[in-house]
């Protein structure tokens, strides 16, 4: 079984009696839900409804201090540490950022990681993603048999965005990062920041960008950050990038689709590419049963 340490991954500790309210009314996914054996992938919006940060939440036992943990990417903890203080107010919770103690491991294609080690999860998003473990930092180090290129990799193929890598603070609404797909939003909770634009977008459809994986069709990626078109037209641009031509990219499938139908060039870089639907995806994706290729 590979695992793998992941330094840029940092964690942000909520804990108190209010502790799980106080996260149920600021994030998207129902934090009731979260136990010491089920985590759950969320993010904090702005009031518009685009993601300031995504992260999975844990609960963590009193042998490991208790709590929530929030496992997000590591430059933007202190400022999520920071943001969730502005909500505070008389709510009975500690919030601080331990990213500097704390790490991240990953065990995935195989069996589950050493619970005795850390705090150690099931990864909420898709069963393919494996086990997560947030443990002491320099010990995290030594439990890795791979590096972290590895894993990257691994989550391309599955074709599941990662903060930092594909997309920035404040860029995307959670349906653009395919949330609702992978279980980060929950649409029968009660409010939240940023509720009333995502539930907009949810029940009329009108997200029409999405993250989706890619194939380029000479094995060769383009640059991460190229321009895609559709027929001529931009359509949006290429993120994480693997090898096998192997890529994540956001792109307008309204745009895709209309180039499929006129029989036009899907290119980035200069290099045709293919939409590869993911095994996971509930949206409409261009060329269904016709254009698109089925499986990661």
């Amino acid at each position: 079984m590979p695992s793998a340490f992941l330094p840029h991954r940092g964690v942000v500790l909520v804990k108190g009696p209010d502790a799980r309210d106080f996260l149920n009314g600021l994030l998207t996914a129902d934090i009731g839900t979260v136990t010491y054996e089920k985590a759950r992938h969320a993010a904090l919006l702005t009031p518009q409804g685009k993601v300031i940060a995504d992260m999975i939440v844990s609960e963590a036992e009193e042998p490991w201090g208790g709590g929530f943990r929030l496992e997000c990417l590591r430059g933007l903890a202190p400022d999520l540490a920071k943001r969730l203080g502005f909500y505070k107010l008389r709510a009975k919770v500690e919030i601080a950022d331990i990213s500097d103690s704390a790490g991240v491991v990953v065990f995935w294609s195989g069996d589950t990681a050493p619970e005795e080690d850390g705090i150690v999860f099931a990864d909420p998003r898709l069963p393919e993603l494996g086990d997560r473990m947030i443990t002491e930092r320099e010990h995290a180090k030594t439990l890795a048999t791979v590096d972290a290129e590895a894993w990257q990799e691994h989550r391309i193929a599955l074709g599941v965005p990662e903060m930092g890598m594909d997309f920035m603070t404040g860029e995307v609404f959670p349906h653009e990062i395919d949330m609702d797909a992978l279980g980060g939003v929950d649409f029968d909770k009660g409010c939240y920041v940023g509720q009333e634009v995502v539930s907009r977008m949810q029940h009329r459809g009108t997200a029409r960008t999405r993250m989706v994986p890619v194939r380029f069709a000479d094995g060769i990626a383009a640059l991460d950050g190229s321009e895609a078109f559709a027929g001529g037209k931009s359509a949006g641009r290429i993120c994480s990038v693997a090898s096998g031509g192997r890529a994540l990219a956001l792109l307008r499938l309204d745009r895709i689709e209309d180039a499929l139908q006129a029989g036009e060039r899907i290119t980035a870089g200069g290099r045709d590419f293919v939409l590869v639907k993911p095994a996971w995806a509930r949206f409409p994706f261009p060329g269904e049963g016709e254009a698109a290729t089925t499986g990661a």
